[in-house]
């Protein structure tokens, strides 16, 4: 696949793998646009549209947001003039009736790389996390903790642990994963796309071995 002008990836991993982080390595080292499924129905949330609102409820209860809904999504963006070089997909497709519409809608996908770590660690991940309910800066109380406690450094606004984050949710979208999406390792395994990479402690680390898993896509 060397010398491929078009490059396009799925990336795979239970929620808290670390797939957005390393999608926006791909991103800058590949110069590809990383489209993550959770930012645009965060986007469409906040600005109150119809696709938005009917995913609110989906999203707060940590389920998956109907096909019809993420599918139309994904067929709109990819068509744009900054997918013509190819895109990394983060949280899409979630089942086998959604990779089969990607499939189905031509996307011919070079490669799925699957980001594994361990349900105990992304509980701890995930559950730790805060965010700055004015700015959206990031936090964790382990790793990432700001100056003063509960605080923002950027705005001093006030760091709030989301929905999403709380462990009894973390719990019931791993369980979700494993039933639902899981399935996808061997759907793309027998269409020869996969490549598994085991998440590490360092997010470095993992961002190494990501690039490596990647070296012949440029």
């Amino acid at each position: 696949m060397k010398g491929c002008i078009s490059m396009k990836l799925i990336l795979l991993g239970a929620p808290g793998a670390g797939k957005g982080t390393q999608a926006e390595v791909i991103c800058e080292n590949k110069k590809i646009p990383a489209i993550s499924t959770g930012n645009i129905l965060r986007e469409a949330l906040k600005n109150g549209t119809e696709m938005g609102l009917k995913a609110k409820s989906y999203m707060e209860s940590g389920k998956l947001v109907p096909d019809e809904i993420l599918i139309g999504i994904i067929k709109d963006r990819i068509k744009e003039e900054d997918c013509k070089g190819g895109f990394i997909l983060d949280g899409f497709p979630r089942t086998i009736p959604q990779a089969e519409a990607l499939d189905e809608m031509g996307a011919d996908i070079d490669v799925v790389l699957d980001i594994e770590v361990a349900d105990e660690d992304i509980v701890t991940r995930m559950s730790g996390r805060r965010v700055c309910e004015k700015c959206g800066a990031s936090y964790h109380v382990l790793y990432k903790q700001p100056k003063a406690e509960g605080v923002c450094d950027a705005c001093a606004g006030a760091l709030i642990q989301r929905k999403d984050d709380h462990p009894d949710t973390v719990k019931e979208r791993l369980e979700v994963y494993h039933s639902q999406t899981e399935p996808l390792k061997e759907y793309y395994s027998k269409q020869g796309k996969l490549r598994v990479v085991h998440g590490q402690d360092k997010v470095e680390d993992t961002t190494r071995m990501v690039l490596e898993a990647l070296e012949d896509l440029s």
